[in-house]
């Protein structure tokens, strides 16, 4: 009885475990889930402002307010296309790497441009504007390059499939319309074969060499030497 209640209490810890663990998962994933829409509706405001800046805005805001969305924009769209193209390209991860490292320097020039949208020296930033649109281009050089670069790839690989795809289709449709040899043709060279096979079995085998026979024995064949009883054996000495 003991043992019994020992296993039901292992086996309703069991039970509470795991609703516990399941509990926690699915509590973890929706919380992830809430938090990457509050991330894309804060990502769609801010977008739609900056679009809002840049045509309503004339001067150094509306300047910056440009760089941002385009620098946005196109680390964006590289983003979007490396992570689709690694999941049928693993060679794509080290490009994904690469674009982490370069989304560091993208993050630190949206974040001081944002920061410079509320300074209000405009001459101070009207002078920095340059030298932070040359590097918003050369980031968005190097996204545009990943970015080209991995649908050149899949469009090749795609390119590829569909010729290879081609060539095996029209060697099928070309089987399909080699109608020259009939049916009755394949059975009669079939049945021809077959024959050949039985004939070759039912050959006789090669005749054995006949074994020689024993060659002839003498016309006059010595006659053996009688040995009479009262005869003394021949000693060793005088024999030969």
């Amino acid at each position: 009885m003991e043992v019994a209640l020992i296993i039901f209490a292992l086996m309703l810890l069991a039970f509470v475990g795991l609703g516990a663990y399941l509990t926690v998962k699915a509590v973890g994933a929706a919380k992830r889930g809430v938090e990457r829409t509050v991330v894309q509706a804060r990502r769609t405001v801010e977008d739609t402002t900056l679009r809002a800046k840049s045509f309503g805005q004339v001067g150094v805001v509306g300047a910056l307010a440009q760089v941002r969305l385009d620098l946005r924009t196109s680390m964006r769209a590289t983003q979007q296309a490396l992570a689709d193209g690694v999941r049928v390209d693993a060679s794509l991860r080290e490009s994904l790497g690469l674009f982490e490292q370069l989304s560091a320097h993208g993050h630190e020039l949206d974040g001081e441009l944002k920061r410079l949208e509320q300074e209000p020296d405009r001459r101070r930033t009207a002078e920095l504007l340059p030298d932070l649109r040359e590097r918003a281009a050369q980031i968005t050089k190097a996204a545009d390059s990943l970015r080209w670069a991995a649908r050149d790839r899949a469009r090749r690989f795609a390119a590829d499939d569909l010729s290879l795809l081609s060539e095996q289709i029209e060697m099928e449709s070309g089987a399909l319309r080699d109608w020259s040899r009939e049916p009755a043709d394949d059975l009669a060279a079939a049945a021809a074969e077959w024959d050949a096979a039985q004939s070759a079995q039912a050959a006789p085998a090669a005749k054995p060499k006949p074994t020689p026979a024993a060659p002839p024995a003498a016309l006059n064949p010595p006659t053996p030497t009688v040995q009479y009883p009262w005869q003394k054996a021949p000693r060793p000495e005088s024999a030969g």
